[in-house]
């Protein structure tokens, strides 16, 4: 099976991430796409700054992926109740599905500082890295390619250009805030459970 790991906070979960799998699922012919939030980024390790539950933000993604057949929603890395690693999820991955191509998705920006991560070497030993660019955007693809090629001696990079969605999970919680309507950015029953749980208000 072609299986793609999908990581990230998603606080919350938006029209952008749904778009960006059905077509990395597309253009990269994946049988299967894991959607995997993360209990603390290596990121974001403020963990004041989250403004929902790892359970909460479980929650919303399963309600914007639940027309998806082919993706699945894990709680793995939120019941760990520490720093999410990446190479730790992948090998723990690799041991439950050790006959499975493994693909992690990640953006384009992300792909620019990957050098930093722990372990990547392994990370790029264990899959292939997917890195999602926009594909109106020559330079951004030019950049990319270009670091997808220095990284190439480790492992498989693809750079994958896709039509992006204009908006970030920060900007939606602003919007929240300012009591602004996000229901062009965030599926309607997402939009539901952030209002029915007060979640991004404070």
């Amino acid at each position: 099976m072609r299986l793609g790991v999908f990581g990230g906070s998603f606080d919350p979960v938006h029209l952008g991430h749904v778009n960006l799998v059905k077509q990395v699922r597309e253009i990269c012919r994946l049988d299967k796409v894991v959607i995997m939030p993360a209990a603390v980024s290596p990121f974001k390790t403020d963990i004041a700054r989250k403004a929902a539950s790892g359970e909460d933000r479980l929650e919303m993604c399963r309600l914007a992926f639940e027309e998806l057949p082919f993706v699945k929603i894990s709680g793995y890395e939120v019941s760990q109740k520490e720093v999410s690693y990446t190479v730790n999820t992948l090998r723990h991955i690799r041991e439950v599905r050790p006959d499975d191509e493994i693909f992690f998705i990640m953006g384009g920006d992300m792909l620019l500082s990957f050098e930093k991560w722990r372990n990547y070497e392994e990370i790029l030993s264990i899959c292939t890295l997917l890195a999602v660019s926009r594909e109106n955007d020559p330079n951004d693809l030019k950049i990319l390619d270009k670091k997808a090629s220095e990284l190439g001696k480790y492992g498989t990079v693809r750079v994958v250009p896709i039509e992006t969605f204009p908006v970030s999970s920060t900007e939606i919680r602003e919007k929240i805030k300012n009591n602004s309507d996000i229901s062009c950015y965030v599926p309607k029953n997402v939009v539901k459970y952030i209002s029915e749980h007060g979640l991004y208000t404070a």
